[in-house]
């Protein structure tokens, strides 16, 4: 089964994509997506670190390329979080076009390696940002990154059991509930 998890900005969505896990229960991967580059992304690193500590998830850092991970079947897959991932897919590691990859191959990369991970693992919960309601143009490379997430969140949500946007730390259930997750087959 899958779960897609989103909300804005410091919502709680890891907490809660966190607790979806721990509920699930069994043994539980946690794909980290940050790139480690610079102080306030060790800072994040760190307090996700802290937040997830005592929980008994083992850790695979992939920033991008999830397709290709080589992953040991699990019971649930945490992937933390989508909206890094597409960026490290749109931008890391490219010079030419101004360091910029277009929005619907970064979107195909990012969603074939959650279906990667989605065969090696019973559960899957993805969590991403919500970053499209300000209505703002920006520049080519953000709008390129508002349209892959755009595209990802969109497939993930389609193809998952359970969607779940956190609102102020508290979670809307959009599609399914904690019973239909609970309850889940495997």
């Amino acid at each position: 089964m899958r779960a897609l998890v989103f909300g804005g900005a410091a919502c709680g969505k890891s907490a809660f994509a966190e607790g979806l896990c721990c509920a699930r229960g069994g043994r539980v991967l946690y794909v980290a997506t940050m790139e480690r580059a610079g102080a306030d992304a060790e800072a994040r690193i760190e307090r996700h670190r802290r937040l997830r500590a005592g929980k008994g998830f083992s850790v695979l850092e992939c920033p991008r390329g999830l397709a290709h991970a080589k992953i040991e079947p699990v019971d649930v897959a945490l992937v933390e979080d989508v909206g890094n991932l597409v960026a490290n897919e749109l931008f890391s590691g490219r010079e030419d076009a101004g360091g910029c990859l277009d929005a619907e191959g970064a979107a195909r990369r990012v969603v074939a390696g959650i279906d990667h991970l989605a065969d090696r693992a019973d559960d899957v919960v993805a969590v991403s940002i919500d970053t499209g309601r300000d209505g703002v143009r920006y520049d080519e490379g953000t709008e390129a990154y508002l349209d892959a997430l755009a595209r990802v969140n969109a497939e993930l949500a389609a193809a998952s059991a359970c969607a779940v946007e956190v609102v102020c730390g508290l979670p809307v259930w959009l599609r399914g509930s904690m019973d239909v997750w609970k309850d889940g087959a495997r």
